[in-house]
């Protein structure tokens, strides 16, 4: 892996993910918790900003009252941030999650309204500004937001790895099935923590 050219992109580490209180910490916490997933993240972020890996945020809009009111196709995804009012503008749960939050250096980019941390964002532009060839994914959740990168990441020309503790969702069966059926028919690299700090420390 050439550091250099290599991007830590981490989706979505809201507090209404991953921290108790959260909006849909009741729905995340198992898959969180028996990951040992923010840990895992703590890990690769330390490693990554001190190898040189460019680390950037990718991060879902922050929800107001009318956001979603008058979208003309609403998928099922979207109930809840029209409904419950997810990751809501000015709110604790739409903060990123303290252990996880970004460091000088680090990039944000554009907030994605639906899944894909690429659509009708800068975050293509903001890797191909830093000469990146190379992305690492992780974070939440693992059948959308962390599925559709990837899979845009792959159209757009660049390597993809998945890190398999360091994504979430509402139930294993949702994991598992972009780690064990989704990502590896279209992905380059699937590691899990452990096998990634091997990799980046070489």
């Amino acid at each position: 892996m050439e550091t250099k050219k290599t991007a830590f992109v981490l989706i979505d580490p809201f507090n209404d993910f991953l921290a108790e209180g959260g909006k849909l910490w009741e729905q995340t916490k198992t898959t969180v918790t028996e990951s040992n997933m923010i840990a895992n993240l703590q890990q690769l972020l330390s490693l990554s900003r001190a190898k040189g890996i460019k680390v950037i945020y990718a991060p879902h809009h922050h929800t107001t009252i009318n956001d979603y009111q008058q979208w003309k196709f609403l998928s099922p995804s979207h109930l809840g941030s029209k409904n419950l009012m997810l990751f809501e503008k000015g709110s604790w749960g739409a903060e990123f999650h303290p252990d996880l939050a970004p460091q000088e250096g680090d990039l944000v980019a554009q907030n994605h309204w639906t899944a894909s941390g690429f659509a009708n964002t800068d975050l293509d532009f903001l890797l191909k500004q830093h000469d990146i060839d190379s992305v690492i994914i992780a974070g939440m959740r693992a059948n959308t937001c962390i599925d559709s990168t990837a899979r845009y990441a792959v159209e757009l020309g660049y390597h993809v790895t998945l890190v398999s503790d360091g994504i979430a969702a509402f139930a294993w069966e949702e994991v598992n099935a972009v780690t064990g059926i989704t990502f590896p028919n279209y992905g380059h690299s699937l590691k899990t923590t452990a096998e990634l700090i091997k990799v980046i420390s070489i």
